[in-house]
């Protein structure tokens, strides 16, 4: 045991051969003499009883084979945080070092010192450092007052996991001395908090990390020490077995991750208490036995009030098996990550790639699914899928193109809330005229593309008159070939047009398109100058700008019938 009397030592944490235990008793245990201390492991597989000998019940633990008996010279009590700091970070001096002899004036005597630069060289050493780990270094307080401060004044980020400290006030004493603290880590220690006072305020001026993972705090304590955490911006309270039993009032206004996985006892009812925490960017749910989740305030296709600023949820290994639970979520506005791994939706058993496409189609602004990113081609082709998949269910739900007839029901839009905006977004862009691309293949010049291009271009409703050379989609019996002009809903994009040349082809006996004489001829066209109507073969005449014409081959009088010129009215696009 160390210079720790044992008058003092109940409540404390120690730790024998690697275990931590918390000493519950101190005294004698019958028949056996001497000193005995009694402890409750972490780990209650450690231990061999549940406090109690030959029927005498010396502590109570919460587990029946979680305590032990053991001698006080067993026992480490720990070291204060300066000493844990200088045992790792303080480099030993060397032989030569150690004898090293200086001569220092004191008034007007001279003093020899030996060891005197060592001294300075630690101090140096310890006043830069920023950032420490001491995790599993036996801290169990700050030690003598005001050390802390002198020696180490810059630190920013402490790691002080799985160490001896046993009380909320321990830390706070560390933490006093630390004025530029922004991270600390206290996982792993088993530490009493405050119950009926409020806790101390203005000791973490400038933290904004806090780790609290397994140190039973429960959350009226979270919300009576959050007082002294005024820019706290991420809290970690993983495997505590909370349970959120009120809505945090002018605390944790700042926070915008928060973890929360391993708790157990937490329902989606107690996940409306934190709805409303107004920066919370990032809310981590994993392995709570999560299986569903409603927001009540926003109807289907609406969008809720409820975690105004959410953009990444984890809720990986939960017992999430209805795609309800993948709908409710796309009502959350400023979502745009998630992760959702090992969940009985989307098992081993599924298809990876399906789960994803549903997934991705339908949350709409979703970007980030398991910390893959989502390109725009996937989403595409997951939406598309997704109307394939569903199509035939939809319209017998009721669902047609026709706005006016399209009426699906309220199972069918409770199972798909987002399937009709998708279709309504495809009929919007089916109703759009293409952008032209160029020539095709197999289409002459100035086709734009050819007749797919005017299928979406004689859907317009404006005035853009365009002339070229092509050919236009009719039935087989009424197939033309000539200039036609069409009319485009939109103004084309400059040299989106190319130079019309004739067409050069005409049809065969067997009334296919092939090569040889063509039918109709039109005169050569200046590249400078608009096309030029079409001329009936055998008719001669010179371009706008002065150039030569050309003459035309004769041809029979039905083929001059099917030269006449063609205008193409505006009608509905096709599908």
């Amino acid at each position: 045991m160390n210079d720790t009397s044992t008058s003092d030592v109940i409540g404390r944490r120690v730790e024998v051969n690697g275990e931590h235990a918390t000493v519950h008793f101190s005294g004698i245990v019958p028949p056996v003499a001497g000193l005995w201390l009694g402890v409750e492991w972490d780990n209650p597989e450690r231990g061999k009883h549940d406090g109690s000998h030959e029927g005498t019940v010396y502590f109570k633990c919460r587990h029946p084979t979680g305590g032990s008996f053991i001698r006080p010279n067993k026992v480490n009590f720990g070291v204060g945080f300066l000493i844990a700091v200088k045992n790792r970070y303080v480099l030993e001096d060397g032989p030569e070092e150690d004898g090293k002899e200086q001569i220092v004036i004191i008034g007007n005597k001279p003093v020899e010192t030996i060891g005197f630069d060592s001294v300075i060289k630690q101090q140096s050493q310890l006043s830069k450092l920023q950032e420490i780990s001491l995790r599993n270094c036996a801290v169990n307080g700050a030690g003598d007052k005001g050390a802390i401060a002198k020696a180490c004044p810059n630190i920013r980020k402490v790691d002080l996991s799985r160490n001896l400290l046993s009380s909320w006030d321990e830390v706070l004493d560390i933490a006093d001395q630390l004025k530029h603290l922004e991270v600390l880590n206290l996982s792993e220690n088993k530490l009493s908090f405050p119950s009926g006072s409020p806790a101390r305020t203005g000791t973490f001026p400038a933290l904004k990390v806090l780790v609290l993972n397994r140190t039973g705090i429960t959350w009226a304590e979270v919300l009576r020490c959050a007082a002294g955490w005024p820019v706290l911006e991420e809290l970690y309270l993983k495997s505590n077995d909370l349970l959120i039993s009120e809505r945090p009032a002018d605390v944790l206004q700042t926070v915008k991750l928060l973890d929360l996985s391993s708790n157990q006892l937490i329902d989606e009812n107690q996940l409306f208490l934190i709805a409303y925490l107004p920066r919370l960017e990032q809310l981590i749910l994993s392995d709570i036995g999560l299986s569903s989740i409603r927001f009540p305030d926003a109807g289907t296709g609406h969008k809720t009030s409820m975690f105004p600023s959410l953009q990444y949820l984890v809720v990986n290994d939960n017992q999430i098996s209805q795609w309800s639970f993948i709908n409710e979520l796309d009502k959350l506005r400023s979502l745009h990550a998630l992760s959702c791994s090992r969940n009985p939706l989307t098992g081993e058993n599924k298809a990876a790639h399906t789960t994803r496409g549903l997934i991705i189609a339908k949350i709409g602004q979703l970007k980030t699914l398991n910390k893959c990113e989502i390109p725009p081609e996937e989403r595409r082709g997951a939406e598309l899928d997704y109307r394939k998949a569903f199509g035939n269910e939809w319209k017998a739900a009721g669902g047609h193109q026709d706005p006016e007839r399209n009426r699906p029901h309220a199972e069918f839009l409770a199972a798909h809330p987002r399937y009709q905006s998708l279709c309504l977004s495809t009929f919007a862009a089916a109703a759009l005229p293409l952008r032209p691309r160029g020539p095709s293949r197999g289409a002459s010049e100035g086709t734009l593309g050819g007749p797919a291009f005017l299928r979406g271009v004689v859907g317009s409703s404006q005035r853009a008159s365009v002339r070229c050379w092509g050919r236009v989609r009719k039935p087989r019996s009424q197939t033309r070939t000539g200039l036609f002009r069409a009319e485009s809903a939109a103004p084309l994009r400059r040299g989106s047009v190319g130079s019309p040349r004739p067409p050069g082809r005409a049809r065969s006996a067997s009334g296919r398109w092939g090569g040889g004489s063509p039918a109709v001829e039109a005169p050569p066209v200046c590249p400078s100058s608009p096309p030029p109507l079409l001329r009936a073969a055998g008719e001669r005449g010179t371009p706008p700008c002065g150039g030569a014409g050309a003459a035309a081959a004769p041809a029979e009088p039905a083929d001059l019938a099917r030269a006449e010129r063609v205008k193409v009215e505006a009608g509905p696009p096709c599908c």
